[in-house]
C-alpha cells in the first residue's frame, strides 16, 4: 500500500513556474515509477510525466516537453514536477500516482494522490 499527497499547486501567470511535489509513504519507493498526470475541467485526464523507480529514465508528453522536469528523491520518498513557461492550456488537477511499471498508461498506476490544483492566468 503506498500513500501519496501531493502539494505545490497554486495560480500563476502565464510564463510562471510553479514546483508541485508528492510526498509517498512505505518504505519501497523506490520500486515504483512515478507519474504524473492532469485533468482539465470537461476533459479526460491525461498524461503529463512519469519517471522510473531509479530516476534514470523520464517521459513527457508532448505538450510539456521542453517545460517541465520530473525528478524524484527516493531518500525523501517524493517525487517533483518543476512546471516552467506555463500556458492557460496548463490549467487543471495535477495528479501524482505510483506503479509497479514504467509506463504513460493510468491505467497501470495502482495509487493516486489527492490531486493539486494548477491555474494559469493569461
Amino acid at each position: 500500500q503506498v500513500k501519496l499527497v501531493a502539494a505545490g499547486g497554486g495560480l500563476v501567470q502565464a510564463g510562471g513556474s510553479l514546483s508541485l511535489s508528492c510526498s509517498a509513504s512505505g518504505r519501497t519507493f523506490s520500486s515504483y515509477a512515478m507519474g504524473w498526470f492532469r485533468q482539465a475541467p470537461g476533459k479526460e485526464r491525461e498524461f503529463v510525466a512519469a519517471i522510473s523507480g531509479s530516476g534514470d529514465r523520464t517521459a513527457y508528453a508532448d505538450s510539456v516537453k521542453g517545460r517541465f522536469v520530473t525528478s524524484r528523491d527516493n531518500a525523501k520518498n517524493t517525487v517533483y514536477l518543476q512546471s516552467n513557461s506555463l500556458k492557460p492550456e496548463d490549467t487543471a488537477v495535477y495528479y501524482c500516482a505510483a506503479s509497479v511499471l514504467y509506463s504513460r498508461d493510468s491505467t497501470l498506476y495502482a495509487y493516486w494522490g489527492q490531486g493539486t490544483q494548477v491555474s494559469v492566468s493569461s
